[in-house]
């Protein structure tokens, strides 16, 4: 007789730490997303640079000037906020989706009781029937049953299993029952170990994050130096008045730091993130939407990708008898057993129809004799299952079953007299996705490699390959493959089959040595250690939560045919922020420049905090977020940060030379500061115009407005609005020296820019002929 534990004994084992806590991968706490998102280095910069502004005001008694100089600030809090709530939203999903921490699992201790699975203990005795799904790894004790592990190893087949055999956990009961003891806890079990590698947060592979991440880099080891540099400067050319030397040095060091970028890119990514949900597809990282469009090679996982989980009769052949005779033996047959798995579900679709016969003996299937049985009024004794198990003989149909290895075969056969004959065969498959021929048409259209692979026999993969329509059909089995030759296979073929979660692996790694971008789909436990590897992970809501939490984007109703709307957004994303980030870099740059200049000539610094919030307004910030939102489903090419360093460039340059022809009239004509610093202005603003026109060729109706509307705005606050913006009132010589270099701005902008393109194309041509990896 089977005895569980006393309450003594569970006690013990909790005391020594012998539970079944959670070991699946945990999202991050709100707290903690809200953390990461403020106490950035850029933020806490800019935060210091403000506070700095508001104490000299405060001192030097004009309150009103810090706060509005200040408002370059709101950039930071609108990035942050975006960046939460996009986090938290994602993070309150997942953890809806949680799969088996929520299920209750019936235990054998004093007397039988129902516990959450974080509450069993080393040697429980658990109970199991159809439909549990194996909390931990345990050895039956009692009972037989037969189990899927299909989210664990990828084998479709159901698998027997009986006294003194292992379940492993998170596998699902099929048929039959059994006392099971738990024989492994928490991370000893054989789903911890495989899942225990995403644990960790999976490193985002986003070639925009990457270029500007570099960009932060090199601005973060730089802007403390240059700005101690430039107050000491400023001290001495403002005459040790600290208030204009503070302005002056903040106003050069937030033109330095790129926030404008990193909320350009929030505010799309999240537009995306809406867009996508639309179609019920879950994006849990902003910077990972962009990556699909770069993807090259996509490797799917068949069960739950290719095909549901529901099966479906592909054909039935009657042998030796008419085949009205074999559908009205199945119409009669599958009206009186229950429809408890997917075969049996799949044949009561099939056959349906008017029933008759009368029952006298049942036998439901037994997964030791692998059929069932039903003697029916006409003292008939039909059998339904495993063509072996049924027959003595199979010699007979070795022809039929060779055509039809492909499909799974289910036999039906007649005894009467005690005399057995098969008179039909009936074949089924998993039901193929409706949208998963479309889908991979259009990756294939799109040039990306498609690779099957599959814990599944390699004639079951091949048939569904080819019925989705993958070209080009090469397949192998790699049971037998050690991980050197399966390295130098996965360029050679296409289809993959007999995989364990281990080689799935290796798979993908050896084609991002190849230098490939990989995207990989899977659902079960067997896909985890692929889909962390991949550069882009793809899983679906019914999927194991430890699928789910390295995955990059959840397709929340197992739609497939969402992908290429993932993939259009990304190339929205990329080729629209490219354009922006441009306009946005040459804020940066010239900052940079003008204050290494100011430096060199001990000179006043040019721009105070709100001239640069007036400049970037207009010519950079409202632009280039309205440009990013425009659709663009251009092929992505080329290298992104060489690609808007290009175009930035010339404009930074131009607006340098500028403003040296401006100190240069200064000195010339003993010009005043004020006007000098407001020809600065003039002129920059005039060149991120130019710029801007450049950036929205060709016109439509949207960019000619924007465009209008935002030259008008900028030209009323420069006109009405000067003392706001701490300007000069225009007067006659403004306008001179304005319209002079404003001519030379329009001729010296194309000149640079040619000569830009052309050394950057040269670079780039460098880079790929030596394969330099230079994001």
């Amino acid at each position: 007789m089977i005895k569980g534990l006393t309450k003594q004994e569970v006690e013990e084992r909790i005391e020594k730490g012998h539970v079944n806590y959670n070991a699946e991968p945990k999202t991050k706490s709100e707290k903690t997303i809200i953390k990461e998102h403020i106490f950035t280095y850029f933020n806490i910069l800019n935060f210091c640079l403000a506070l700095a502004i508001i104490i000299a005001s405060v001192i030097w008694g004009n309150l009103f000037s810090g706060l509005k100089n200040c408002l370059f600030m709101g950039v930071v809090f609108i990035n942050a906020i975006i960046s939460i709530i996009q986090e938290i939203i994602s993070k309150r999903i997942i953890d809806k989706l949680t799969l088996i921490a929520s299920k209750k699992v019936k235990v054998l201790r004093e007397e039988e009781e129902s516990v959450n699975t974080e509450e069993i203990v080393l040697d429980d005795i658990l109970i199991l029937k159809i439909g549990d799904q194996v909390p931990c790894d345990a050895v039956i004790l009692e009972g037989q049953l037969e189990v899927s592990e299909e989210f664990i190893t990828g084998e479709s087949d159901p698998l027997e299993k009986s006294t003194n055999q292992e379940l492993l956990s998170g596998s699902f009961v099929v048929s039959g029952s059994c006392y099971a003891k738990v024989i492994h806890v928490g991370l000893d079990n054989y789903v911890s170990k495989i899942s225990t590698e995403a644990k960790h947060k999976k490193k985002i592979k986003s070639v925009i994050k990457d270029s500007f991440d570099s960009i932060v880099k090199i601005i973060s080891i730089f802007i403390i130096p240059i700005g101690i540099i430039l107050f000491l400067t400023q001290l001495q050319a403002n005459n040790f008045i600290y208030v204009d030397a503070l302005y002056k040095t903040v106003a050069a060091l937030i033109g330095m730091i790129p926030e404008g970028l990193i909320l350009l890119t929030s505010s799309v990514m999240a537009v995306s993130v809406i867009r996508l949900s639309r179609y019920n597809v879950l994006v849990q990282e902003l910077y990972c939407i962009e990556t699909l469009s770069r993807v090259d090679v996509i490797c799917l996982d068949k069960t739950g990708t290719l095909t549901e989980a529901e099966m479906e009769v592909i054909k039935f052949i009657p042998y030796k008898t008419d085949e009205s005779e074999v559908e009205k033996v199945m119409r009669e047959y599958t009206s009186v057993m229950n429809a408890d798995n997917e075969t049996m579900i799949a044949l009561k679709k099939y056959f349906k129809g008017e029933t008759t016969w009368q029952n006298k003996d049942v036998k439901p299937f037994s997964s030791s004799k692998k059929y069932s049985s039903i003697k029916f009024d006409n003292n008939i004794t039909y059998y339904l299952g495993a063509l072996e198990f049924i027959m003595e003989d199979i010699s007979p149909y070795e022809k039929i079953i060779k055509k039809n290895e492909t499909y799974r075969m289910i036999t039906i056969a007649s005894e009467e007299k005690k005399e057995k004959k098969v008179i039909g065969f009936i074949f089924l498959e998993n039901k193929v996705r409706q949208e998963a021929k479309e889908t991979l048409d259009y990756f294939q259209e799109q040039k990306v490699q498609i690779k099957i692979i599959s814990g599944d026999s390699l004639n079951t993969v091949l048939n569904i390959t080819d019925k989705v329509g993958v070209t080009n059909l090469k397949g192998i089995d790699v049971s037998k493959l050690n991980d050197e030759e399966l390295k130098k296979i996965v360029e050679e073929y296409n289809v993959f089959a007999r995989v364990n979660p281990f080689q799935k692996k290796i798979i993908i790694n050896a084609l991002q040595h190849n230098n490939h971008t990989v995207a990989m789909t899977g659902d079960g436990v067997n896909d985890v250690l692929a889909l962390k590897e991949s550069d882009f992970a793809i899983s679906f809501k019914e999927a194991t939560a430890p699928a789910r939490n390295v995955s990059q984007i959840i397709l929340l109703d197992g739609n497939f045919a969402s992908l290429p709307k993932v993939v259009a957004e990304g190339r929205r994303t990329i080729n629209n922020l490219e354009r922006s980030s441009s306009l946005l870099l040459v804020k940066t740059i010239f900052t940079i420049l003008l204050a290494l200049f100011s430096v060199l000539i001990a000179e006043r610094y040019f721009f105070v905090p709100i001239q640069l919030t007036l400049i970037n307004a207009f010519t950079i910030g409202i632009p280039s977020f309205l440009l990013a939102l425009e659709p663009n489903h251009e092929r992505v090419e080329g290298n992104f940060l060489l690609r808007i360093i290009s175009k930035s460039l010339p404009t930074a340059l131009i607006v340098v030379f500028n403003v040296m022809i401006v100190v240069a009239f200064q000195y010339t004509f003993n010009l005043p500061f004020e006007l000098t610093s407001t020809l600065a202005v003039f002129l920059t603003g005039t060149t991120g115009f130019i710029f801007l026109y450049r950036t929205c060729q060709p016109f439509n109706i949207q960019r000619a407005i924007l465009y209008s509307l935002l030259f008008l705005g900028f030209g009323y606050s420069i006109l009405y609005q000067f003392g706001f913006f701490e300007l000069t009132q225009i007067n006659n010589s403004i306008v001179l020296i304005f319209f002079v270099l404003s001519v030379c701005s329009i001729y010296f902008y194309d000149k640079f820019n040619k000569i830009s393109c052309w050394l950057f194309h040269k670079f780039d041509k460098t880079i790929k002929e030596k394969n330099i990896i230079f994001k």
